[in-house]
């Protein structure tokens, strides 16, 4: 098969077939010496010439097929022009931002939480930290503690004044704690898993500084710094008589340490080990954590039986003077199982005795009471979870059932059919019998119903029964939800209780650093009390604290002298706080395991239990 244009020449054909005159098959390029002796020298040039070599100027040989090569060049041209152009596209559309849909607005839990979390940042002592984003405070008392040849700097003023009381700050961290262990997507989810985590460690902190924590064995610790009696007709400066900011005091603030407080140790000792579970992603200081928390238990167990709850003469025994520490012995003895695994801590807390003791079969009027001064319900309820989810059998499984039971009817006592505790018109549960600042354990009660709602949830079971009658989690949810309502503004006057949430919120809180303007110089001791006993509205908005709340009949004075109503304290929010988160978000988004973290997952057939725990008469 021939090609006979000589300007197209004979084609290198890849395979030719074709038969002979002989009958041969010519396979690939042609038989050259075939060809004409009659051709002309310079057509036989031509043809005997290399393809590639005549035709590389104006063709592009591509094996089987020859293209023009001013095609060829075009063609290539064009690919690597949209070549370009598709990278220089591609580069400008990671540069410009993408639209993406809105994400949908907090709930309005959520926007309270945060608000909420903000007031731990106001209440701050010490050195401040850049990011403290509350432009109104400062740097204030760094030498607390010199008196006493320790650093006592840092830490969280109470409520409006500036004393420091341990107990209730205990307190406070160790429930912001459980509600970061239990919630901490949630936090998470929210913005505020870091604040929260700052939060915690700045109170723990500070509660490694008032006793020797690198030691194992301590006589004494810290209960107060600061001073807040005042003796009828007395002018001696303190945090009572002064009206002062944090910033500006000047006056002695003493040290108060006692040598045998088993609640406070036994409250301490709950607070750093939550905070050690907590911060179990940094091994260090989980472990600094849990070996002061065992120093502060080991204190508090050797103390037991003593008398003496809190300090005798101080101001802790007026203001937060706890009425028994058995229930403090629960509630640590609970937190240091869960922190270490140690069996040895469970059947402290499963003691029959202790548990009489402490009051977890009976059904007073304060039974369900969870607050700074009643830690049962909350120890009963953390023994409920560990029932609920590990189910550990003998020694175990009897008292742990019988502290699901008694959590169980603490849960009907917050139903209003039971009538175990009076409502307003309103609606406020009267957690406290109409005594005034009525909110902390509102807020309190709210937490432990929704918490125990997800328990129950988690752990695939319904409800749970109040006498013959069942009701499901769906009734302890409103029930919480509808007392947080009523804090954030669902009640007779329309006033959220949250300052900086919603419209109409109180405008003069019971505190010296919110209602003293920053400028203007020191005012000295009594140079404040033209603010405290001023009408107007404080010029700083201490935004995120809940106010003591409203009285028995659903009234409310917005009065800064009256701290019966308008005086935010430590307690108060973080139980607030542990509701808003628990209540906040589609679903419970309960942390199942990491409250078990140090729990072993299976329980051995353990020794024999110790005798049976008797305090000293």
């Amino acid at each position: 098969m021939y090609a006979r244009d000589p300007w197209v020449g004979p084609l290198e054909i890849c395979h030719d077939d074709s038969p002979t005159d002989d009958g041969r098959i010519r396979n690939m390029d042609l038989d050259r010496a075939a060809l004409p002796r009659t051709l002309d020298e310079t057509r036989q040039g031509w043809l005997l010439a290399a393809p590639r070599e005549r035709k590389k100027k104006r063709y592009v040989d591509l094996g089987c097929l020859l293209v023009s090569r001013k095609l060829f060049v075009w063609t290539i041209g064009v690919l690597l022009a949209a070549a370009v152009i598709a990278g220089i596209g591609t580069g400008i559309a990671e540069v410009i931002p993408k639209r993406q849909r809105a994400a949908p607005p907090p709930d309005k839990y959520t926007v309270a939480l945060r608000k909420a979390l903000m007031f731990f940042n106001a209440q701050k002592s010490g050195k401040l930290p850049e990011d403290n984003n509350i432009t109104w405070r400062g740097d204030s008392c760094l030498k607390d503690g010199q008196s006493s040849l320790h650093d006592l700097s840092g830490g969280y003023y109470d409520a409006g004044d500036a004393v420091k009381f341990n107990f209730p700050a205990a307190f406070s961290m160790t429930l912001l704690s459980w509600s970061v262990i239990e919630y901490s997507a949630k936090y998470d989810a929210a913005g505020e898993l870091g604040h929260v985590r700052d939060t915690i460690k700045w109170g723990a902190d500070y509660l490694l500084k008032t006793f020797n924590s690198t030691a194992d064995t301590i006589d004494a610790l810290v209960a107060q710094v600061g001073s807040a009696a005042t003796a009828p007709g007395s002018s001696q400066p303190n945090d009572q008589y002064c009206w002062m900011r944090p910033e500006e005091i000047d006056y002695a603030r003493p040290v108060v340490e006692c040598q045998s407080c088993p609640d406070l140790a036994a409250e301490m000792a709950a607070a750093l080990a939550a905070a050690s579970i907590v911060f179990k992603d940094d091994r260090a200081y989980s472990r600094k954590l849990l070996h002061g928390a065992t120093t502060v238990w080991n204190f508090a167990s050797d103390r037991a039986g003593s008398t003496s709850y809190s300090p005798p003469g101080s101001d802790a025994a007026e203001f937060y003077n706890s009425t028994r520490y058995y229930d403090e012995l629960l509630w640590g003895g609970s937190w240091m199982y869960l922190a270490t695994g140690n069996s040895s801590y469970l059947h402290r807390v499963i003691d029959s005795n202790l548990a009489k003791q402490a009051g977890a079969f009976s059904a007073g009027k304060d039974h369900g009471v969870f607050s700074w001064d009643n830690k049962l319900p909350g120890a009963q309820l953390l023994m409920s979870r560990l029932w609920l989810f590990l189910s550990p059998g003998y020694p175990y499984e009897d008292m742990l059932r019988t502290f699901q039971s008694q959590t169980s009817i603490i849960m009907c006592s917050y139903l209003p059919v039971f009538k175990s505790f009076n409502r307003t018109k309103g609606g406020l549960i009267q957690m406290n019998h109409g005594m005034p600042q009525p909110l902390q354990y509102v807020a309190n009660a709210a937490f432990l119903a929704s918490v125990y709602s997800d328990y129950l949830e988690a752990a695939d079971t319904p409800g749970w029964n109040c006498g013959p009658d069942f009701y499901s989690v769906d009734v302890l949810r409103s029930f919480a939800t509808t007392q947080i309502e009523y804090i954030l503004g669902e009640n007779p006057l329309k006033m959220s209780y949250v300052v900086g949430y919603g419209e109409n919120f109180p405008k003069r809180v019971h505190h010296r650093g919110a209602s003293i303007p920053k400028k203007g110089g020191e005012r000295g001791c009594t140079g404040g009390w033209r603010w405290r006993d001023s009408k107007a509205p404080n010029p700083n908005v201490i935004a995120g604290a809940m106010v003591a709340g409203p009285d028995r009949h659903d009234g409310f004075k917005d009065v800064r002298k009256n701290r019966n109503y308008t005086e935010a304290t430590l307690a108060g929010n973080a139980g607030l706080v542990a509701a808003l988160v628990a209540l906040s978000g589609d679903d419970h988004g309960l942390d199942k395991n990491t409250m078990f973290s140090a729990v072993p997952s299976m329980f051995p057939s353990p020794p024999p239990p110790p005798a049976p725990w008797k305090p000293v008469r």
